[in-house]
């Protein structure tokens, strides 16, 4: 009695009508479609792969010391395939296929128990200060503390040159010149109007701090140590030193990216250090680099890219698809970490950026090629996006400059750069129907036509990699860098005109 007074409800018992059922039916049929949908076509879908599919798939690889690995074995079935072939550029009379490059293949490693993988999560967490002199004495650290004027000693020459540095050429004179005016004019200003502050906006004429560095302020100034020095620019220069000591505070309590933080202040206070000797830059490099460890605290030991410098909680940026830590960010990071372990002699600094190599070189990588999106959980690439551009670009740079900075004995950082260029080489360098070189981008297997203007740094990364690569690919390096370079050159000069042109396009071209 109760049903047949409520509306809707059949009064001969407790059955729907027809038309709601069928209602009820579409929106059952269509919540489910909605459910698989997730799984399998969205970026995100990793995660919810991991819930519904077999144990048998790729599971977490965690990387600890050499003899401490855990893979889990390879991908059956169709995870397996090779990729489809790439898209010809445009005027390519040929599709290019990308079976000549193989994929790299997982190296199997015998799976550990629970302590193993206890031990290897436990290397990730940041070290007390005990901990840290009892890994010291147990990885053999040098008891010798870098020494200042042992390494100047080693220089060519003293870092401002003799008489200043002073160009004997008339012309590269006045070059010189006008562009220690230029650092001048935007140092007075901004001095003037945003002293203290992270940038200047030129146009209200206002400081601007920003939410990029958790806080931290003054990276004009720290990016501006190295060059006010080396220009001879003294009186500014101490000005900024002088800041740093009175006012840069590092105990900030904000949200601040570890890929900035590191390059700006990190970067800035130790070149800062190694061309001046103050101990006040060495100091507060080391301080600031050990507030940035807590971000290496994953499964993987791929750092994060979001760290809380005082709490030392970290995330991935929200933007990241499924929570994936990004190439150029976790890739950026070694040159100056390795300078922090050899100044503070504590290992764990390299430790940790070099734990990022050694999963690199573990995980399958698709034709050779790095993809921008990897997992700092899983330690799987999350999305197959290859870029030498935005996302991607500083990883590549940073491993020919950590060769050339360890006196070229870094032998795993040559093989991993030449490896990379024959890999970009092979399947992302394109030439256009104009005549202009570029490198495409990579998208599971299909090219997008288009190269970023970030992109336009691998002119100079690979000119300065020329004299290493192999004796017969010298002067073949040289000429790639020097079209590409011609490339950003003709674009930046008539954008419109090429654009028309050719299929390459450079984005967001101020």
């Amino acid at each position: 009695m109760v049903f047949r007074k409520l509306p809707g409800v059949s009064a001969s018992g407790m059955g729907l009508r027809l038309s709601q059922k069928f209602v009820f039916l579409l929106f059952l049929s269509g919540l489910v479609t909605l459910c698989f949908g997730a799984l399998f076509f969205l970026p995100d879908s990793v995660r919810l792969k991991r819930i519904f599919l077999s144990k048998t798939e790729v599971q977490a690889v965690t990387v600890g010391s050499d003899n401490d690995v855990r893979e889990h074995p390879k991908r059956p079935g169709k995870e397996q395939e090779h990729l489809r072939g790439m898209t010809p550029a445009k005027g390519d009379s040929k599709q290019k296929s990308l079976s000549r490059k193989p994929s790299v293949s997982h190296e199997e490693a015998e799976a550990g128990g629970k302590a193993q993988e206890d031990m290897a999560l436990s290397r990730s967490k940041p070290e007390s200060a005990s901990e840290k002199a009892t890994s010291a004495d147990h990885h053999g650290a040098s008891s010798d503390a870098f020494s200042f004027k042992k390494f100047q000693k080693c220089l060519l020459k003293a870092t401002l040159g003799t008489d200043g540095g002073r160009p004997a050429d008339p012309q590269t004179n006045e070059r010189r010149e006008k562009v220690k005016e230029m650092m001048k004019f935007a140092w007075d200003n901004y001095k003037r109007y945003a002293w203290g502050k992270n940038e200047l906006r030129p146009l209200t004429k206002n400081g601007h701090i920003g939410n990029m560095f958790g806080g931290l302020r003054g990276a004009s100034i720290i990016d501006s140590l190295d060059t006010l020095y080396i220009m001879g620019l003294m009186d500014e220069y101490n000005d900024a030193k002088e800041w740093v000591q009175t006012s840069l505070d590092l105990n900030s309590n904000g949200e601040a990216s570890l890929f900035e933080v590191n390059i700006r202040y990190v970067g800035g206070l130790l070149s800062a250090y190694y061309l001046t000797g103050e101990e006040l830059f060495k100091s507060k490099a080391v301080e600031l680099g050990e507030k940035l460890l807590p971000a290496f605290s994953t499964p993987t030991g791929i750092p994060r890219g979001v760290i809380n410098l005082g709490s030392g909680t970290s995330w991935s940026w929200g933007w990241a698809s499924a929570g994936s830590s990004i190439l150029a960010e976790f890739g950026t990071l070694h040159l100056e970490f390795v300078h922090l372990t050899e100044l503070s002699n504590n290992p764990i600094y390299k430790e940790k950026v070099m734990n990022i190599r050694k999963l690199l070189n573990k995980i399958e990588k698709p034709h050779g090629l790095y993809p921008n999106f990897l997992s700092p959980v899983s330690g799987n690439w999350v999305q197959h996006h290859v870029s030498i551009g935005g996302l991607g670009d500083s990883f590549y740079e940073y491993l020919i400059k950590s060769y050339l900075m360890s006196d070229k004995k870094d032998e795993d950082a040559k093989k991993m750069y030449y490896t990379a260029m024959e890999a970009i080489e092979a399947n992302l360098v394109q030439k256009s129907p104009g005549g202009l070189t570029y490198m495409a981008e990579w998208r599971g297997g299909i090219l997008d036509h288009k190269m970023g203007h970030l992109a336009c740094f691998s002119g100079g990364m690979i000119g300065i990699g020329a004299d290493d690569g192999a004796p017969e690919k010298r002067q073949h390096y040289l000429d790639l860098a020097a079209e590409i370079t011609h490339t950003c050159h003709e674009i930046i000069n008539s954008p419109n005109q090429l654009l028309t042109k050719t299929s390459c396009f450079m984005q967001n071209i101020k």
